[in-house]
Parts: structure tokens; C-alpha cells; sequence
């Protein structure tokens, strides 16, 4: 058996907390991880860390100084190779047509609404996991991917909750954290 990782973060940006605001609950950002260490993370978010404006397919780096004040959950799954694999070449697929990735602002309004808004190549955070599990045959929940929040990806009852505290705690277990670059080391660098 081969294990993913869903991981849950709330960064305390503006736009997190309006999402926790309006949905009553934390943790609102979801990712897939392919390893324990939280090397490979994936989801539909921010391009530019510090720009909420542009938004799609993310590889994200959650060592950055922009995750440094993140809370989280981190939920094991376990599945076959046959499904890791999939998944994994599914994800690696997205990350070689990044461009042709919108993030689903529209999809996230619905959500709000409980209405149903899909769009072709764009998807929000949890609509992404979703998918993701959806076309590998073994999320079947009955709640379309595109009003999933990631409070119904947490209470899925196939994972199990392996860390729940401040990210860069977990983090700091497994490998080194990235220092924040000085603007003066950006000048002269």
C-alpha cells in the first residue's frame, strides 16, 4: 500500500479569513501531498503567494516564509500503487499544462450559494482534491466535486488525521524550513 497526504492549512491571510468567516470553520485551503515530508504538494490556489488576484494549478512550496504562521491538519490515505501512480501522473499532467489552469473563483462564490458552478480547466482548492480522488475511483461521496469544501474532504472517513498544531512544527521534523529572503539579499544577489 502506498500512502497520499491531504493536508489542510489556514495561512491568517485576509482572504483565508473571509473564507473562514463565511464558512464557519478553519483550515479552509486543501492539498494532495505524495510524500510525508510534504515535498510534492499540490492544489489550486495562489501562483504568487502574496497575490490573491492570480490564482491556478499550484506546486506549493510550504517551506516559503508565506506558510511560516500556517495552522493545519495532515490526513494519511492509504491506496494501492496502481492508484499512487495515477494520481501521481494525473497531477504531474496538470503541472505541464499549468497555463491551461484557471483557479474557479466563481466555483468558490457557488459554494457560498450551495449553487453548482464548473468550470472547463478551473477548479478551487477542494473541488481540485476532489477530482483528483474522484477520477481515481475511490472518493465516491455524492457531493459534486464543485461544491466540496474541505470540511467534507476532512470528515471522509478514509483518512486518518495523523497531525493537527502548526505546520512549521511538523515541517521542522522532516527537513529543513527556507529562511525569508532579505530585500537587501535580493538587491545584491
Amino acid at each position: 500500500m502506498r500512502k497520499v497526504y491531504l493536508l489542510f492549512t489556514d495561512t491568517g491571510t485576509f482572504f483565508s479569513k473571509m473564507i473562514n468567516l463565511f464558512t464557519k470553520s478553519k483550515l479552509n485551503h486543501a492539498s494532495i501531498s505524495f510524500d510525508e515530508a510534504l515535498t510534492k504538494v499540490y492544489s489550486f490556489g495562489r501562483k504568487q503567494p502574496y497575490n490573491p488576484l492570480s490564482g491556478g494549478f499550484v506546486k506549493e512550496n510550504v517551506r516559503a516564509p508565506f506558510f511560516r504562521k500556517s495552522t493545519c491538519a495532515i490526513y494519511q490515505l492509504s491506496i494501492t500503487e496502481e492508484i499512487y501512480e495515477l494520481l501521481f501522473d494525473r497531477v504531474k499532467k496538470m503541472e505541464q499544462e499549468t497555463d491551461d489552469y484557471r483557479y474557479n473563483l466563481l466555483g468558490v462564490i457557488g459554494v457560498l450559494f450551495n449553487r453548482e458552478w464548473q468550470r472547463d480547466r478551473a477548479f478551487f482548492c477542494s473541488e481540485f482534491v476532489a477530482t483528483m480522488l474522484r477520477e481515481a475511483g475511490i472518493y465516491t461521496e455524492e457531493k459534486p466535486a464543485c461544491l466540496t469544501k474541505p470540511q467534507d474532504l476532512k470528515e471522509w472517513h478514509e483518512l486518518t488525521l495523523i497531525y493537527h498544531g502548526d505546520l512549521i512544527v511538523y515541517l521542522q521534523k522532516h527537513g529543513p524550513i527556507e529562511e525569508p529572503v532579505r530585500h537587501w539579499k535580493r538587491l545584491y544577489s
